[in-house]
């Protein structure tokens, strides 16, 4: 199928020879080619319910960037940005496009990032319907069908799940891969039915491409103030820490919900649409997100659906605990329509400690926020992957390590010489456990959370009294609106207080040992600014 004569056909990625080629097609029309490929079935209420089988999130070891002369001394090689050579890469890219030959494709023409100023025009092409669909979502749509077909795509995505690769010969991890070539702007993906790398690929070209626009891109999500205040608030955050459900405020406007870029002339988000966690969703605790699940348009992965009566079960979490929804920004009623805002007033840094023992809420200075922007710690709990029998801490450096292509320098750099321009007030929430570590205290409530955000974007911890925390190095409230004072002193919350000393103690010395990688570039005011252990 055609809309038209193009400006660039799929010939300049190296594909031909294929069966139907279906152009940017709309809701309703992949809808309708998902269900007649048996990729999804429709749940009660619209929304379209797909399983992405054997890979249930990302695959960060089976994904490399090639190694050229373009693009190699800028990247921050190790074990987040693993080279591969280009040879590797040519020989997949060539026997990719042979085994397309005879097969149908969905093509979406889209563009990264809503500042028009920054923007990148991308074309996603894959081999199932629904995987179009989600890339319809989280990218921005050029709605002018004669500007389609003048579409010049800077980056491609070429996403195959039905072809995997031969590590013996290809030199990858795995039958699966995500390769980044920017000297060719192409990215494969192929052996992972998992949609959310389609979105992250393109996060990790806009990463490297930003900078050197002096744009500082960020793993955040981003919403504003109602009225002429305008303010705009920052969530800095790994996945399950709360990016989302924060910024989904029915009380401010939506920027978007997880990756942005920060340029001389304020924030812009990168995408179109959302991609939220849904396990245990309910619509008491996030209604706006909880809407989306019940409507045509969204889709979603690994939710559980009666195949009879075609409910939703959101508690279900026997298949993966990361399961998602995947919906446009229109979908969201008080969201910004330019997807763009002013430069932000607060910046929040999320994180989920399993251990129990950091603050629920903290003001940074400057320094302190350096200091935990590059140590990005969150915790992962048992169960959640093989092997993990305790808490585990996590650190992911600009809270977003796998995507980030530059050392992290350089991001930590553009972060600090805006915060400093700007004089954005910073501050580190803990969205995790209270009363004792995972498994025998509590998961903060995501009420006070709310109210502990609410105070801060509403300046009223400006006008509080604080207490430093030795251990931490941090300076904590001693009261917040609508929060017990004992809530926001988390040994209060211990029933033994030597336990809290012991794993305060454990954790702040995990901080000091991942902090020595940044010891060499750090200034001695950052260094400084973070827990003492004592």
């Amino acid at each position: 199928m055609s809309d038209g004569t193009r400006r660039v056909g799929l010939d300049a990625v190296g594909i031909s020879g294929v069966a139907n080629v279906y152009w940017n097609l709309g809701i309703p029309n992949l809808y309708e080619e998902a269900v007649r490929r048996r990729e999804g079935i429709i749940a009660a209420d619209g929304p379209l319910v797909c399983d992405t089988g054997t890979f249930t999130g990302r695959s960060p070891k089976d994904k490399f960037l090639v190694k050229e002369p373009s693009s190699e001394k800028n990247v921050g090689w190790g074990n987040v940005n693993r080279p591969i050579d280009e040879a590797a890469f040519d020989g997949l890219h060539r026997r990719m496009a042979e085994y397309l030959r005879g097969k149908d494709l969905f093509v979406q023409d889209c563009w990264a990032g809503a500042d028009p100023a920054y923007h990148l025009p991308v074309r996603i092409i894959t081999e199932k319907a629904w995987h179009s669909l989600f890339a319809r979502h989280m990218l921005i749509r050029e709605p002018d069908a004669a500007k389609r077909l003048q579409h010049d795509p800077q980056f491609t995505v070429i996403d195959v799940p039905g072809f995997t690769a031969n590590p013996a010969t290809d030199r990858t991890n795995s039958e699966t891969f995500i390769l980044l070539n920017f000297a060719k702007k192409l990215m494969l993906i192929g052996g992972t039915n998992y949609a959310g790398e389609i979105k992250k690929s393109v996060f990790t070209v806009m990463n490297y491409l930003l900078p050197l626009k002096d744009v500082m891109p960020m793993h955040c999500s981003a919403n504003v103030g109602a009225g002429s205040r305008g303010d705009v608030a920052l969530f800095f955050g790994l996945s399950g820490t709360g990016k989302t459900t924060l910024s989904s405020d029915p009380h401010r406007d939506l920027v978007g919900d997880d990756e942005h870029g920060w340029s001389p002339d304020g924030v812009f988000n990168f995408e179109g649409g959302c991609y939220a966690k849904t396990i245990r969703l309910s619509a008491a605790a996030e209604p706006q997100i909880f809407a989306t699940t019940r409507r045509f348009g969204t889709v979603l992965e690994n939710v559980t659906c009666d195949p009879i009566l075609r409910t939703l079960d959101l508690d279900d979490a026997s298949h993966t605990e990361n399961t998602r929804a995947a919906y446009p920004l229109s979908f969201v009623e008080n969201a910004v329509p330019s997807s763009t805002a002013g430069h932000p007033a607060n910046i929040v840094m999320l994180t989920a400690d399993a251990f129990g023992v950091l603050p629920p809420i903290a003001r940074l200075s400057p320094a302190a926020a350096m200091y935990h922007f590059l140590s990005g710690y969150t915790a992962k709990v048992a169960g959640t992957e093989r092997g993990v029998t305790e808490p585990k801490a996590t650190f992911s450096t600009c809270f977003g390590a796998p995507f980030m292509v530059w050392d992290p320098n350089v991001y930590a750099k553009l972060l600090g010489e805006r915060i400093a321009l700007h004089k954005v007030k910073v501050w580190l929430v803990n969205t995790g456990w209270t009363g004792g570590p995972h498994g025998v205290g509590s998961r903060m409530e995501l009420a006070h959370t709310r109210a502990m955000v609410n105070a801060v974007l509403a300046g009223a911890l400006d006008r509080v009294q604080y207490e430093h925390d030795a251990v931490f190095n941090l300076d904590v409230p001693t009261s917040c609106p609508h929060v017990s004072p004992d809530v926001l002193q988390p040994r209060q919350t211990w029933k033994d207080g030597a336990a809290y000393d012991h794993q305060a103690r454990k954790l702040a010395t995990m901080f000091t040992e991942n902090f020595r990688q940044f010891e060499a570039t750090a200034t001695a005011e950052v260094k400084a600014a973070g827990p003492r252990g004592k």
